[in-house]
């Protein structure tokens, strides 16, 4: 209980007080309720549970199975449309924001739920797919579907989600754990490449076009308006208004 508390009031800064957090948050209140449902979930009394479970999701619009795995220390933001399944495991430390689904991918038997280790970040909206494995201090992009393992200290994107940043010894800190505006743009970045090799060839194009035409006494060619205007949506692609 305490862990939770501290958690949040560490990283939210919305949180002004104990007691709004005790009062206000929904997503520690589905952690608490959750609590009291995995206790009996454990026990193996049948369907209290699962009541338990649809009282949770009612009152505070976050779905999370009783047989769900959770320790101490997690921070569900706002949390609304959040769903976590039933054999998923959530280690201390980490951070998940609304309408994230932590999911099965069939209707096999076992585990067939994600596990998160500690310290991971799950942007909001961000869907993490069968029984699969997230690494220590992962940051998963908001939006993201996440299908295969993660080692740890990495940053995942894109659907499906890939890996864009591995840095062997660097860690979440503090102070860039909510920086979610840091996230690279892969895509972008792959099409800056392409345009650059691609405009390298037209300018060898263009220089050979001078040259022949110059030999045969004709006019140089220029670009034409629709060239030119291409260009520009290319540049603003590539630059973030596209994206």
């Amino acid at each position: 209980m305490f862990e939770n508390l501290k958690t949040i009031k560490r990283y939210d800064p919305a949180a002004k007080s104990f007691l709004e957090i005790v009062l206000c948050y929904p997503g520690l209140h589905a952690i608490w309720l959750h609590q009291i449902a995995h206790f009996f979930y454990k026990l193996g009394i049948p369907l209290l549970p699962r009541l338990l479970n649809t009282l949770s999701r009612f009152l505070t619009g976050l779905d999370i199975h009783p047989g769900a795995k959770l320790a101490d220390g997690i921070f569900i933001d706002h949390g609304m449309g959040v769903v976590i399944g039933e054999t998923a495991e959530i280690s201390k430390g980490c951070l998940i924001y609304q309408g994230v689904t932590l999911g099965g991918t069939g209707k096999e038997d076992g585990k067939r739920h994600p596990t998160l280790k500690e310290n991971v970040v799950v942007g909001s909206g961000a869907k993490v797919l069968g029984n699969i494995v997230i690494g220590k201090n992962v940051r998963i992009g908001a939006g993201s579907i996440v299908l295969k393992d993660v080692p740890d200290n990495c940053t995942v994107v894109g659907l499906p989600a890939y890996i864009v940043k591995n840095p062997s010894n660097q860690t979440i800190d503090e102070s860039n754990k909510l920086d979610h505006s840091a996230l690279p743009n892969p895509v972008a970045k792959v099409f800056a490449i392409l345009s650059e090799k691609v405009d390298g060839l037209q300018q060898e194009i263009v220089e050979l076009s001078k040259e022949l035409a110059i030999q045969q006494n004709k006019e140089i060619p220029q670009p034409t308006q629709e060239e030119l205007q291409n260009n520009e949506i290319i540049q603003d692609f590539i630059n973030g208004g596209g994206i």
